[in-house]
């Protein structure tokens, strides 16, 4: 399987979730191996194996199309939103953003919360397009636009 990807927006929740919880967009975040995203409401508490999440943009914007719900990319709660990359795909496989080395661990279905946090129907809009979570497994800096890519 050939593909091309990037990193199109990075998120990072702040605060708890709910009625006007914080979810930052920046433009680069530092990824500590086993901890998660420095700055995230989730850092250092998390299983090693979902501290990480992301999902593809064009998982967002079907949701749009086919299901006619706006969710900007910080209201998927996902830390990294990605163009260009299959992301089921990568369940058990180790992967790059940048410099940083992480692994597919499971899929992020959506949940009911997502669902009380934006709108009636995300839940079953997003069900199995709704991200991946991954391990850090070597750390370091990423930024909007570094490339996604797999060993092979």
């Amino acid at each position: 399987m050939s593909w091309s990807g990037r990193v199109e927006s990075i998120n990072v929740a702040t605060g708890a979730a709910g009625a006007g919880s914080a979810i930052e967009t920046r433009e680069s975040a530092r990824l500590v191996a086993d901890q998660g995203v420095e700055g995230d409401r989730y850092f250092g508490r998390s299983e090693p194996e979902r501290v990480l999440t992301l999902i593809e943009a064009e998982a967002i914007e079907a949701v749009a199309r086919d299901y006619d719900l706006t969710l900007s990319a910080g209201e998927a709660r996902r830390n990294i939103v990605t163009r260009g990359v299959p992301l089921n795909h990568l369940v058990g496989r180790e992967f790059t953003i940048g410099s940083v080395r992480l692994r597919g661990t499971g899929l992020s279905e959506p949940c009911e919360h997502l669902e009380e946090l934006t709108q009636p129907g995300v839940r079953v809009a997003l069900q199995h397009r709704g991200g991946l979570r991954a391990a850090i497994v070597e750390g370091g800096e990423i930024r909007v636009g570094d490339a996604v890519e797999t060993g092979s």
